[in-house]
This record gives C-alpha cells, structure tokens and sequence, in this order.
C-alpha cells in the first residue's frame, strides 16, 4: 500500500533552518509529483510547493520563495523540503503528498525563541 512518511520536524529558532523528509513506498515515486503542504489549526491546508516528475520547474508559495527548496532523490524515492530564514509564521504541521492525493501522517515544525 501507498506509504508516505515525514520526518525531520522539531523546534527551531527564528532564522534557523530545518530539513524535512518524506520518504514513499507502494508506489512508482518517478511517476508522480510530489508535494508539501503545511495546516496551522483552525485554518485550511496551504500548498507550500510541488516537485515536478519532469523537467517543470519546481513551484512555491509566495510566502516561501527564496527561502524553501523543494528536492527529490529518485534512487531513494523521498523528497525534502529544505527551509531557510525560518519565521514564526512558518510554525505548523507539515505533509506531503503524491500527485495520486496520497498524504503522509504530517510533522510539526514549530519557529520560537
């Protein structure tokens, strides 16, 4: 079965960075887009960015660009999401998911000092 799964949330100072991870199973990761979402409570899911399977370039959020970088490695069929210049306001829980509306269980990226 389909099998997303994120990693690499935690706490981090404002300004710090963080790299997440989601690694897939159960399906063929090179057919398929992949993309991060993030949800703060009480407020709807945001697409953060999407990694093309082609050679589309990659997509972001105006409230990310510059300081996200979304990466995919095909030999191990995970994506990153590297995040630079970490704000408060990028405190949420953080998913991906395929281009086939997977979802992954989600991690918390929490931005304090």
């Amino acid at each position: 079965q389909v099998q997303l799964v994120e990693s690499g949330g935690g706490l981090v100072q404002p300004g710090g960075s963080l790299r997440l991870s989601c690694a897939a199973s159960g399906f063929t990761f090179t057919r398929y887009a992949m993309s991060w979402y993030r949800q703060v409570p009480g407020k709807e899911r945001e697409l953060v960015g999407t990694i093309f399977n082609t050679y589309m370039p990659t997509r972001y959020a105006t409230s990310v660009k510059g300081r996200f970088t979304i990466s995919r490695d095909n030999s191990k069929n995970t994506v990153y999401l590297h995040m630079n210049s970490l704000k408060p306001e990028d405190t949420a829980v953080y998913y991906c998911r395929n281009g086939a509306g997977y979802w992954g269980q989600g991690t918390q990226v929490t931005v304090s000092s």
